[in-house]
């Protein structure tokens, strides 16, 4: 290889890193307040969701708080598809 192609190369390896950072870093696990930012929904709504089932979601203890967290696969899915449909039980 010779200087200008190298030089070429380091350019477009500097160019991709620049928008590998500039990406979003993809969490693992998201609140209830992330997951109803990224829907444009209530926080409360998103919480309900959660307790009703239509979101699958596991309850974080910390001390005397339990709030609700969404792996990112579940929320991956909301946004492609939306809530499960809720279902009423006699």
């Amino acid at each position: 290889m010779n200087v200008p192609e190298i030089e070429n190369r380091l350019e477009k390896i500097e160019t991709l890193l620049s928008e590998l950072i500039q990406q979003k870093t993809q969490k693992e696990w998201y609140s209830t307040a992330d997951l109803a930012e990224l829907t444009g929904r209530a926080e409360f709504t998103v919480r309900e969701w959660c307790r009703l089932g239509r979101v699958t979601a596991e309850k974080e203890v910390d001390g005397r708080k339990h709030e609700w967290r969404v792996s990112h696969a579940e929320v991956q899915r909301i946004l492609n598809h939306g809530p499960r449909p809720l279902i009423l039980r006699n």
